[in-house]
């Protein structure tokens, strides 16, 4: 197929294409902005400065220091994840109509294979013109917020630019990423002249992914007694060994709470199907349990982003504890030697933790977004059964609250498990129990000693937090349940069983 022909069969559709293109384009611009504001943290020259790598023309210490730079682009990288998920997901909006066009393709002569290069195509042309959009964006942000402050220092890295090749891979390589995943979505579907035919999983999820989260959870229970029990007799367990076993129980865990969505909805499936009552509790229990992948695949995203949260809100509050512990600490030796206390200053910390939770809320927004396409694709793709089951008597009421029931059954589940999970880890890693500095403290003179014993704390559970985000993703969930309500009433007009 000539690239002209290729080029005007992706370009051609409806209206629903062209959303899905916009969608597409807009994932692509942000995955570009995310990934080349890792690159311009990276390409930041440092200045050695009194024996510190930095560079003081910035005002944000993360920026500023050299070390911690490397943290910064590795969450930039991570916000990614949540843009492709939507990407994915919005490749998928409209299916029935872009399945209908392939198969005319079909129809005219077209193969297979040059069926599925129009739809990659499709995603790729889409893709490069919102990394082009996501480049010019940057390109105009970088003049708009490169004016320093009144300290004469820089809020952003407006000065330096990453090389030109690294912008280049950039801007070319989003778009073919995207192409790949739209063929490899399309590997379970079969392209025929008569109409496209899905090759569904009719096996039910398989528990491996409550079992990654029990092993990770089970090996970080075990470290922090066997390290105390190392240290007891003497010895030590190797550093290098604890961090792997650390990467390995933190990787289990977030693997198996993406990859458990499916799993968790055809449980929450058949325990709703045990103990509903109502038709709208059973309609959604048997979709549950007919096809648990559907909506699960961008819910994963919303999980994660909850369980870094979790992870994330344990650890500020045992650093804030433990700041706490050292004030304690200090406080008594400067009482001790007669020396005037001075607090440390902990504001360098808070703002990384609060820069932390902002990198998090945004991907709780990001995932949100593809959470709300997959709604609106889930009621779209069976608009003409559920006008059917409106024609034959069924209320849209009842078709109302069987989305209710489905939508949210197995997000507050899995929501709820990956908040206690994500809490649960952070808390069999490094613990409840925090100590300070402790040592010989001496007065007037080298007689006058005594041992200022370490002040000893426990870090309560961080409720809050957990409950601010918990409520945060459940009122997310909740929003774009109503929205998309309200595209069920147009979706199940009668109209609908002549045009679906």
């Amino acid at each position: 197929m000539r690239p002209g022909v290729l080029l005007r069969f992706a370009l051609a559709g409806s209206r629903t294409d062209t959303i899905r293109v916009v969608l597409t384009g807009l994932s692509a611009a942000l995955a570009t902005l995310a990934v080349l504001a890792a690159l311009t943290v990276l390409a930041i020259p440092t200045v050695l400065d009194g024996g510190r790598n930095v560079s003081p023309q910035y005002r944000n210490p993360l920026i500023a220091e050299a070390g911690l730079r490397v943290g910064v682009a590795a969450t930039l990288v991570l916000l990614t994840i949540p843009v492709l998920v939507l990407a994915g997901q919005c490749a998928r909006f409209g299916a029935p109509a872009r399945d209908r066009r392939l198969a005319a393709f079909r129809m005219a002569g077209a193969g297979p294979r040059q069926a599925v290069v129009i739809a990659a195509t499709e995603a790729a042309l889409a893709s490069g013109l919102g990394a082009l959009a996501g480049l010019g964006i940057y390109l105009v942000g970088r003049q708009v917020l490169g004016s320093p402050g009144p300290d004469g220092k820089l809020a952003l890295p407006t000065d330096v630019l990453p090389p030109v090749w690294q912008l280049a891979v950039v801007v070319a390589g989003i778009p073919v990423l995207a192409g790949l995943i739209a063929m490899l979505l399309l590997r379970r579907v079969v392209l025929t002249p008569y109409g496209v035919v899905r090759r569904v999983r009719t096996r039910p999820p398989r528990p491996w992914a409550g079992l990654l989260i029990l092993g990770g959870l089970g090996t970080a229970a075990l470290l922090a007694p066997l390290t105390r029990y190392l240290l007891r007799s003497g010895r030590s367990l190797p550093y290098d060994l604890f961090g792997l076993a650390v990467l390995v129980a933190a990787l289990a865990v977030t693997v198996g709470t993406i990859t458990g969505t499916g799993w968790i909805a055809h449980v929450t499936g058949r325990l709703l199907h045990r103990f509903a009552r109502r038709p709208a509790g059973l309609l959604a229990a048997r979709r549950l349990m007919a096809d648990p992948w559907t909506g699960s695949r961008t819910l994963a995203a919303l999980l994660a982003a909850v369980l870094f949260a979790a992870i994330a809100s344990g650890v500020r509050i045992r650093m804030s504890t433990e700041f706490a512990a050292d004030a304690e600490y200090w406080r008594r030796d400067a009482e001790r030697t007669g020396e005037p206390y001075i607090p440390q200053d902990t504001t360098f910390y808070e703002g990384a933790h609060d820069l932390v939770y902002l990198a998090l809320t945004v991907a709780l927004v990001i995932a949100a977004g593809g959470l709300l396409v997959a709604l609106a694709e889930s009621i779209v793709s069976r608009r003409r059964e559920l006008a059917a089951l409106v024609a034959t008597g069924v209320p849209r009421a009842v078709l109302g609250r069987a989305l209710a029931w489905q939508t949210l059954t197995p997000a507050v589940a899995g929501i709820v498990l990956a908040a206690v999970t994500g809490i649960t880890l952070q808390r069999s890693l490094y613990g409840g129990e925090v100590r300070s500095n402790w040592g010989t403290v001496c007065g007037a003179s080298t007689t006058d000693c005594v041992v200022l014993p370490p002040i000893v704390r426990t870090a309560p559970l961080p409720l809050g937090d957990l409950a601010g985000f918990v409520g945060v993703a459940l009122a997310v969930v909740l929003t774009l349940l109503l929205v998309s309500l309200l595209l069920l009433r147009t979706s199940t007009a009668v109209e609908e069983l002549r045009t679906a």
